[in-house]
């Protein structure tokens, strides 16, 4: 079923009622996740006195842990052809791990322990939820899908920083805002159960669906290069919470403050993802997120040369309207649809190792060397890859 009404410059989309569901789900799950996200790198390197080589490891066990389960999860959902059941297992997980954060209280141990328990359930959902609305699309829509379910999404990273900031406000408790976090997270669940549709099984032999035969789709030229490129990409990508770091440092943002930070993110990313989105399906998806990474660039060097954090901020949002939602739109259309959910994993997994590497790598330079000098290599790193892939492309 289709839902029509949604315009952009006269132009009416037709967005499928599933799309819909997954992104209000994704938008209340992101409000509860978001919370949390705004408050930890301050929690942990301000409030708990983490170094910045021991936040990276953090960080790192953030992408490390989900890089884990994506492979099963995606294996599970397409062999049973129950994406919604093991994408609801994800969310249910992540929702208790935000009880689990106040219990951590101090430790930083018990708070690695959450933080992993909480990247298992993100894990577990994102191939089987980006799976669902890659079945739900066309192959050329795929783009606009995307970038409609990431726009509801960032909705939920906008609202989240401000529940944070006004939780904090108002209690200067953070084991409240965790709590919060966790009923706003059951809602999410809710809506999964009760508005989300499971796509009509593919009909295949059982023994098609076995990890030998996702392993075989990098067989596949134009999939394996998609990978590749990810996987290169993910390597020199630093992440979000270091940017926001030294943006305060950087700018002298007061520390309450801090947890608005990724507002201008969401507010530039929420109004650019779907018309990027369509632009992607027109001009070509991997050129878009190209075009996306020589931003990322640029934010490196605007973090470098102390730029104001507006803008820092607007040209990050494009990075993540350009990448996030085109990489699953460019790779979903190669896949057949009963291993879908197994080769969007298959790509997540190589994408989330190489952030954790680079979250592990960028701490340890900031820690021994400063920030400046690892943002030099990493936009280094980034400009080689893009040549790299012109040359064998």
């Amino acid at each position: 079923m289709y839902i029509s009404g949604f315009r952009y410059r006269g132009l009416t989309m037709a967005v499928p009622a599933n799309v819909l569901a997954l992104g209000m789900v994704s938008l209340v799950t992101d409000i509860s996740s978001e919370m949390v996200t705004a408050v930890l790198p301050y929690y942990a390197v301000l409030v708990l006195g983490l170094s910045p080589l021991a936040y990276g490891l953090l960080d790192g066990l953030y992408f490390g842990v989900t890089a884990v389960v994506r492979l099963a999860a995606g294996h599970a959902a397409d062999r049973w052809q129950r994406r919604k059941l093991v994408a609801g297992l994800g969310y249910a997980l992540s929702a208790v791990c935000k009880l689990g954060l106040m219990a951590a209280g101090g430790s930083v141990g018990l708070l690695g322990a959450v933080v992993a328990a909480d990247r298992t359930g993100k894990g577990l959902r994102t191939a089987p939820r980006d799976a669902l609305i890659s079945l739900s699309a066309s192959p050329e829509t795929q783009g606009q899908a995307f970038g409609v379910h990431r726009a509801m999404d960032t909705v939920g990273a906008f609202l989240g920083p401000l529940a944070a900031f006004a939780v904090l406000g108002a209690t200067g408790a953070y084991d409240v805002v965790f709590v919060v976090s966790f009923a706003i997270a059951v809602l999410g669940v809710v809506l999964l159960v009760l508005y989300v549709r499971e796509q009509p099984p593919v009909v295949v032999p059982v023994p098609a669906v076995r990890p030998r035969v996702t392993l075989a789709l990098l067989r596949e030229p134009r999939f394996r290069r998609i990978c590749l490129l990810a996987a290169g990409l993910g390597l020199v990508t630093v992440s979000d919470p270091f940017v926001y770091l030294l943006l305060q440092k950087g700018t002298g943002i007061a520390p309450e403050h801090f947890p608005l930070l990724p507002l201008g993110t969401a507010a530039v990313y929420l109004l650019l993802a779907v018309p990027v989105g369509r632009l992607a399906d027109r001009w070509g998806r991997v050129p878009v997120f190209m075009l996306g990474h020589v931003a990322l660039v640029c934010v490196y060097a605007l973090l470098g040369g102390g730029a104001p954090y507006w803008l820092v901020l607007g040209v990050f949002g494009f990075f993540y309207a350009a990448t996030d939602g085109v990489l699953m739109a460019a790779a979903g259309p190669l896949l057949p649809a009963h291993l879908r959910t197994s080769g969007l994993a298959l790509l997540q997994t190589g994408q989330a190792v190489a952030r954790m590497l680079c979250s592990i790598m960028y701490g340890a330079a900031w820690t021994f060397f400063g920030p400046v000098p690892g943002l030099v290599v990493m936009g280094a790193g980034i400009v080689a890859c893009l040549a790299f892939w012109k040359v064998v492309s």
